[in-house]
């Protein structure tokens, strides 16, 4: 059985020393996944939501989010990203919109925290945006897509 990196052999949490570790390029994918109404969406992609437009915040927020991932998290490294994507694809035919992130860098740890942080938070800035027209927007799943890099190796996701 796998042990818990984060718990050292009092079992307290603690922060993964790293040292020791070399640098590899790594790279994580994640995705959020918005549920809302037909309305809802109409509106934000015809441009017609009073607080301007809906994507460009969550993207920016998602964006924003991978940058202090370690500030939230409390046992994550902070990380100089290379790359911060966030990419949002309305599907109107289920009325949700597929948030999708890449995190990339060369370092002694990944940017699944980060991948995960970003796709979130622009999920969550969605809902901020669009909660006072729609109160039951539903946001989920939210998971890691792909890793790769590292000691771990190459994660890729199933369905």
């Amino acid at each position: 059985m796998t042990t818990f990196t984060h718990i050292n052999s009092q079992g307290e949490a603690n922060m993964v020393d790293v040292s020791g570790k070399i640098e590899t390029v790594r790279e994580a994918r994640a995705e959020a996944i918005v549920t809302m109404s037909q309305e809802t969406l109409s509106m934000i992609l015809n441009g017609q939501h009073h607080k301007g437009d809906v994507f460009a915040t969550a993207r920016i927020a998602g964006i924003q989010a991978a940058k202090r991932t370690w500030e939230l998290i409390p046992l994550c490294h902070p990380l100089l990203l290379s790359k911060v994507e966030v990419t949002l694809v309305p599907m109107v035919e289920t009325n949700q919109v597929r948030i999708e992130s890449l995190c990339k860098l060369t370092a002694k740890t990944g940017v699944e925290m980060e991948a995960l942080t970003a796709a979130s938070v622009a999920a969550l800035t969605i809902y901020d945006m669009c909660k006072a027209v729609q109160k039951d927007i539903v946001i989920g799943p939210v998971r890691l897509l792909e890793k790769s890099g590292g000691k771990s190796g190459h994660f890729l996701s199933e369905g």
